[in-house]
C-alpha cells in the first residue's frame, strides 16, 4: 500500500480487461414464476406501445458475449483493449444485486383463496381427535379428509376414533350386547379349543345363566328385596305370586335341583323329602328359607349351575337323552336344559323390570331353539286340553306319523321361522298341504305367551282359517307355562 491510498486503483488497473468469474445461478426449480411481472402483450394485429415493450437489458452470464469481448489474443496486449468494450463487459458478469423494485403483489383468485390449508403430516394427525369430534374448521376438515385418502395409518386411527365417539353418546343403552358372550367365547375357542367343550345343546342355558348372574352383580343389596310379580296360566286364568328378586332366584335353584337329580348330583334342597314338581318344589323352599332370602342366595345357585354344565359335558353324549322328571311329564335332558334357560331369561326379565334394569331377548339362535321345544310341546298339550274338554273334539283320525290337519304357526322377527302343529293327533305329522289356519306371532310375544305373561286373546298378530283351531293352538301355548 503507498501513497494516498491508491492500491485499489491499481488492483483494478491489473484485472481490467480479464475475464470475471460469473455469479451462482439458481435452478430452474427454486424460481418463483408466479411472481415474476409478465409482459403485457399488444392485442392481435396492433403494435405494443413503447413502455408495454419490457426493456432489453445485457446478455445473460451464459449467453453468447463473443460479440462484446474481445479475441484471446488480444487480451494478452493491454494496449490493444478498447476500453469501451471492456466496461460492456464487465456488466454482466457483476454480483451486486440490483436495487428492490416494488411490483405489485399478483391478485389472488377465487380458486387460490379456497385453497385447502398445507398442514404437515403430524399436524393433521393431530387433528384426528378434533375431526372425529367435529371440532375442526371447514379448512382444517377439507384437509384431514384429504390426507385420510391417501395415509393409511392416519385412516385406521380415524375410524377408531370416530368409534370411539360414538360410545360417548348418552342416549343409548349401557347394556351389553346379549351375543357379546357368545363371540368373545367362539373367538377363544377358535384359538385355543376347549379339551372338553360345551355340548351345543347345553349352551342356550350357559349363556342364560351367565347373563343373568352379570344382572345380579350389578344390582345393589337392597334391590335383593324389591318386589317381583311372577305370572302364568292356571285352570284358564291368569295367575299371579309376588315375591322379591332372591325369592326368583331361589326358586330358579329349587327346580334345577330337577335337573341335578337326573346327573345324580346333590339336590339343593338337602336330603328331605320333597315333592317332584316344580311348584311344590319352590313353595318347600321358601317356606324353608324365613327370614326371607338375600343376596347370599346368588352364590348356591351360580356354582349349581356351573356344576350342571360341567357335568353334562363330562358325561358324554348318551346323557342327552337321559329323562328329566317334572311331575306330570319328563323331558330328555337336552330338552330340560333348554327349558330352563327359557326360564332363567324369563325371569331374568322379571327381575330387570322390578329394579329398572334393561335386560334384551336371547340370542337368534336360543331363541329360535326355545321356540322349536314350545312348538314340540304343543301336540301333547292339545291332547291334554282335549282330555280335559277344553279343546274342540279331533275330526280326523290320523295314523302315527302320517300328516294330519295343522296349524301353521308362523313367527316373525328375532328367531322367527314356521311350524305346523298337528292338531287331532300328538302322533301325527305337521304338514303344510293340510294346514287348515295359520296364525303370526312376533318371536318374543310367542315367548311371552309361552311364559303366561300376555293373554291368548292379545297374542296374534294376524290370523287366517279356522277359528277354533287357532284358538286351541293359542291356549295350548299358553297352558305350557307355570310357576
Amino acid at each position: 500500500m503507498n501513497g494516498g491510498g491508491r492500491e485499489g486503483d491499481r488492483r483494478d488497473d491489473e484485472v481490467r480487461g480479464a475475464r470475471r468469474i460469473p455469479g451462482p445461478r439458481g435452478a430452474v426449480d427454486d424460481l418463483d414464476l408466479e411472481a415474476v411481472p409478465r409482459p403485457v402483450l399488444p392485442p392481435p394485429g396492433g403494435n405494443a406501445p413503447d413502455e408495454a415493450v419490457p426493456e432489453q437489458g445485457a446478455p445473460e452470464a451464459d449467453g453468447d458475449v463473443r460479440d462484446v469481448v474481445p479475441e484471446a489474443g488480444a487480451a494478452d496486449e493491454p494496449d490493444a483493449v478498447d476500453p469501451d468494450a471492456v466496461d460492456a463487459v464487465d456488466e454482466p458478469y457483476a454480483v451486486d444485486e440490483p436495487d428492490p423494485v416494488d411490483e405489485p403483489e399478483p391478485a389472488m383468485t377465487p380458486a387460490t383463496s379456497a385453497a385447502t390449508p398445507v398442514l404437515s403430516h403430524q399436524v393433521l394427525k393431530a387433528l384426528l381427535g378434533a375431526w372425529a369430534l367435529s371440532a375442526c374448521s371447514a379448512e382444517e376438515t377439507a384437509a384431514v379428509e384429504d390426507h385420510l385418502t391417501g395415509c393409511a395409518p392416519c385412516a385406521d386411527e380415524a375410524l377408531r376414533l370416530r368409534d370411539a365417539v360414538g360410545l360417548l353418546h348418552t342416549d343409548g343403552s349401557l347394556d351389553l350386547d346379549p351375543t357379546l358372550r357368545t363371540r368373545v367365547m367362539d373367538g377363544c375357542l377358535g384359538r385355543r379349543p376347549a379339551r372338553i367343550p360345551v355340548p351345543d345343546w347345553a349352551t342356550p342355558y350357559d349363556a342364560e345363566t351367565a347373563r343373568l348372574d352379570a344382572l345380579l352383580r350389578d344390582i345393589r343389596d337392597s334391590e335383593w328385596h324389591a318386589p317381583v310379580r311372577l305370572q302364568w296360566f292356571e285352570d284358564e286364568r291368569p295367575a299371579t305370586r309376588r315375591t322379591t328378586v332372591a325369592g326368583v332366584i331361589g326358586h330358579l335353584m329349587a327346580v334345577d335341583g330337577l335337573v341335578s337329580a337326573a346327573l345324580g348330583l346333590d339336590d339343593p334342597l338337602g336330603r328331605v323329602e320333597v315333592p317332584l314338581s316344580p311348584a311344590r318344589r319352590t313353595e318347600t323352599y321358601w317356606a324353608a328359607t324365613r327370614p326371607p332370602a338375600t343376596r347370599a342366595v346368588r352364590e348356591p345357585w351360580r356354582d349349581l349351575t356351573h356344576e350342571l354344565i360341567r357335568t353334562a359335558s363330562l358325561a358324554g353324549r348318551n346323557v342327552a337323552e337321559r329323562s328329566v322328571s317334572y311331575g306330570d311329564f319328563a323331558l330328555p335332558l337336552q330338552d330340560a336344559l333348554l327349558d330352563r334357560a327359557f326360564e332363567c331369561w324369563v325371569h331374568g326379565t322379571d327381575i330387570a323390570e322390578a329394579v329398572d334394569y334393561p335386560y334384551k331377548p336371547p340370542s337368534a339362535a336360543h331363541l329360535h331353539r326355545m321356540i322349536d321345544l314350545a312348538a314340540r310341546l304343543l301336540p301333547a298339550a292339545l291332547a291334554g286340553r282335549r282330555s280335559a274338554g277344553l279343546a274342540g273334539p279331533a275330526k280326523e283320525l290320523v295314523a302315527p306319523g302320517e300328516p294330519g290337519r295343522s296349524v301353521h304357526l308362523e313367527v316373525e322377527g328375532h328367531g322367527g321361522g314356521d311350524w305346523y302343529i298337528p292338531l287331532d293327533s300328538p302322533a301325527a305329522v305337521g304338514s303344510r298341504h293340510r294346514a287348515v289356519a295359520q296364525v303370526a306371532l312376533d318371536g318374543v310375544e310367542f315367548c311371552r305367551l309361552v311364559a303366561g305373561h300376555i293373554s291368548p286373546v292379545e297374542a296374534a298378530a294376524g290370523q287366517e282359517g279356522d277359528r277354533e283351531a287357532i284358538r286351541d293352538v293359542l291356549f295350548a301355548s299358553a297352558s305350557l307355562s307355570r310357576l
